[in-house]
């Protein structure tokens, strides 16, 4: 087993701004960046995605967003100052950055970032959503929010959206 990490690499790398039509079909994607200011942030995405969305005239389709990172996630949730303290106490709960991690362990890691807690927790948040669109507007509930959640920061964050649908 290696002590480095498996690199993926792309033939041609992912253009920042794609489209294209075919029929009544449009298909759209666009990579963004995103700065973060603490280790454990949430972001809100949802304007930045429904205007997006609004902005292309797709009446019915999909909208796909995903993280281009193993330790920044993406989920849905509320986005209300209690909930986040208690999002990041759950995290820190539910992994604790100071446990001795085999990926922070110099004899079995190249890893100097010792993030370890990082990957584990967006293993319980996920890299990637899927929503609908329907009547030219992202599907969303109520109190639904589309969120980033960065657990190594504070960083640069690298997102990918992705529109699909007839207009």
């Amino acid at each position: 087993m290696s002590k480095s990490s498996t690199v993926t690499v792309r033939e041609t790398p992912v253009a920042e701004v794609t489209t294209v039509s075919a029929g009544g079909l449009k298909i759209h994607g666009e990579t963004f960046v995103i700065e973060t200011d603490e280790r454990i942030d949430v972001v809100d995405l949802t304007e930045r995605i429904m205007e997006l969305v609004r902005g292309l005239n797709v009446r019915e389709g999909i909208v796909s967003l995903w993280s281009l990172h193993t330790t920044c996630t993406v989920f849905i949730n509320e986005f209300q100052t209690a909930l986040l303290s208690d999002i990041r106490r759950f995290l820190e709960k539910m992994v604790a950055r100071d446990e001795a991690w085999i990926h922070n362990d110099p004899d079995h890691s190249d890893c100097d970032r010792m993030n370890a807690d990082s990957h584990l927790r967006a293993l319980l948040l996920g890299h990637s959503l899927t929503l609908q669109i329907s009547g030219g507007d992202v599907v969303l509930g109520q109190w639904q929010r589309i969120l980033m959640g960065e657990l190594d920061g504070p960083r640069s964050r690298t997102l990918r959206v992705q529109v699909w649908g007839i207009g």
